[in-house]
């Protein structure tokens, strides 16, 4: 099952909890969230858990990352 957390509008570090949340409910997560710092954070916690991650930004700036455990 896919959770899909929407973090449209708001600031870091609020996407990169609202998918630590998310994590713990799931294996597998779509964040969808425009703040341009958005991909550090959850690069930076995906490192930190072991998590795989796949996409990134688009042209308009917008980026949904789909983050899966190991």
């Amino acid at each position: 099952m896919t959770i899909e957390v929407d973090a449209r509008g708001m600031r870091c570090p609020w996407p990169a909890l609202r998918l630590a949340r998310a994590m713990r409910e799931a294996a597998d997560v779509l964040l969808i969230a425009d703040d341009p710092q958005a991909g550090r954070e959850v690069a930076a916690l995906a490192g930190e858990h072991g998590w795989r991650i796949e996409g990134g930004e688009d042209a308009s700036g917008e980026g949904r990352w789909r983050v899966r455990r190991g």
